[in-house]
């Protein structure tokens, strides 16, 4: 990487100079080892905390702050690639900043930057709390791949922040710079012009700021994901489901395959079997083991492709599909989509078949909202589809995912499940001890025979519910300090 002298005056050609390196790195949790930026520190007058401005970058890049003898110029050593943006604007609206750092061999390294008002100064950014709001995105985000000039130009706390006027958007683009996807920052722009212009309606002012706002509260992430351990997979899986070891077996190799490439399989899974055999709970331990926001797409509600896809901003009460507001719910573009009921995807009673918009977003292209109208990346997106008859599933939609058959389970795995999972859950939640409800081994008997022609396990869990509210009705008001339920009583209760 080329390092530049920004200290001169700038040429006679009005480009100027730089005294910074950018570094790259993905670093979430910054550290005088891992600094945002560093400041040279020759003249020995930065301390832990320093208070100044980061004059322009276009001018100089540097920051100044009140010395022993007046004011002193530091100059920017090197800078984290993430943040060359949010400097030119601090620079650019002079905002004033608290720094906290540490002196090092190097310099003064900087991992900590808050916005303050001293000096009779004010705040300048858009809204209380944007600094830290930006600077926590920034961290998040995926470092750039290369930083090319863009041709356009106590604490406080931004977790709960949600960028919505036209100020605190403009702010957020300026600073993001080039961690925002090329195309994203490109819509962004036209987007922005649209909400400022006075040649258009007010309607479409107004669905340019609302598509804006969705967009830029998204963290536009990569497709990089770090390796998962797969013994802490296993506990997940081991954890929320009971035997399925050919189901595990192939999420673990999932997951071997995501730490050999650290990318998504290029197929999501299918799960297909009988109602209630624990499709939805085996998507869930999925999203948990890949540390990602889950959101659920239930395909028998859906009638028209439209639901799915947005409607055009040319109507008044135009709005975002269900894709679109699921990755503005998860707030960021990497997620799981949990797509029940798959065989239900083809019969759509509207304008199109609900499937054919369901293949752009498993093609791992990208997917276009017609209210937002551009094309979201959707490489980290990983989708689960869970559907109880196969033969109902199109070809085409078929040949999107990696089956797995998700069988019924035996009456030994069922009498397991209720013993061991079902029933004692249910005592915990409503506050029982194990030895106030107990089942003979001829009523746990009696419980599987009443439910062997039931696919799945979620009669089982209704029969532990009635069987536990019956036993704790009696100890509260027949005054008994345990129930014993033997095959007869079971009968008589469950019938």
């Amino acid at each position: 990487m080329p390092v530049f002298d920004f200290n001169n005056t700038p040429q006679e050609s009005g480009t100027p100079e730089c005294t910074y390196e950018i570094f790259y790195t993905n670093s979430q949790e910054p550290s005088a080892e891992h600094p945002v930026l560093v400041l040279d520190n020759r003249a020995g007058e930065l301390k832990h905390h320093s208070n100044g401005v980061f004059t322009n970058p276009v001018r100089r890049t540097a920051f100044e702050f009140s010395g022993a003898e007046g004011t002193v110029s530091a100059d920017i050593l090197r800078i984290d690639a993430r943040f060359v943006s949010l400097l030119k604007w601090l620079g650019e609206n002079h905002i004033n900043v608290r720094l906290s750092g540490k002196v090092t061999d190097e310099g003064y390294a900087v991992y900590k930057i808050r916005e303050i008002a001293f000096g009779g100064g004010a705040k300048l950014s858009a809204e209380d709390g944007f600094l830290q709001f930006m600077i926590e995105r920034l961290l998040a985000s995926d470092a750039p791949s290369e930083e090319i000039p863009d041709d356009e130009d106590e604490e406080e706390t931004g977790d709960s922040m949600k960028l919505t006027s036209i100020q605190s958007i403009t702010d957020f683009m300026n600073c993001a710079g080039r961690t925002l996807p090329d195309n994203i920052r490109l819509w962004a722009r036209r987007n922005l012009a649209v909400a400022r212009s006075n040649e258009v309606s007010a309607e479409e002012r107004r669905h340019a700021q609302r598509a804006l706002s969705i967009m830029m509260n998204i963290q536009w992430k990569g497709n990089y994901f770090e390796a998962i351990d797969p013994v802490e997979a296993r506990r997940i899986l081991d954890e929320e489901l009971y035997g399925m070891e050919p189901v595990k077996q192939r999420i673990i190799e999932t997951i071997i395959q995501i730490n050999r490439t650290h990318t998504l399989p290029a197929y999501g899974l299918l799960l297909i079997g009988p109602a209630g055999t624990g499709k939805s709970q085996i998507a869930y331990a999925v999203a948990r083991i890949l540390k990602l926001p889950w959101t659920t797409l239930d395909m028998s509600s859906i009638n028209d492709p439209e639901q799915l896809t947005g409607s055009s901003r040319i109507y008044a009460n135009a709005k975002p599909g269900i894709i679109m507001d699921a990755f503005s719910m998860a707030g960021e573009s990497n997620l799981v989509f949990i797509i029940n009921e798959l065989d239900k995807a083809s019969a759509g009673k509207g304008n199109g078949n609900p499937a054919d918009v369901l293949l752009t977003l498993l093609d791992n292209l990208g997917f276009t909202d017609n209210y937002i109208e551009c094309m979201i990346p959707t490489s980290g997106v990983y989708p689960i589809a869970t559907a109880n008859d196969r033969d109902q599933i199109s070809a085409p939609l078929m040949s999107r995912f990696a089956v797995i058959e998700i069988p019924d389970y035996t009456e030994e795995e069922k009498k397991v499940i209720f013993s061991r999972y079902a029933l004692p859950k249910v005592l915990k939640r409503i506050g029982m001890k194990e030895d106030e409800c107990v089942l003979t081994a001829d009523g746990l008997n009696a419980v599987i025979e009443m439910h062997r022609n039931t696919s799945g396990i979620r009669d089982l869990e209704q029969a532990a519910e009635h069987i536990a509210a019956n036993a704790l009705y009696r100890i509260e008001v027949e005054n008994m300090k345990s129930v014993v339920f033997n095959g007869k009583m079971v009968r008589e209760l469950l019938a």
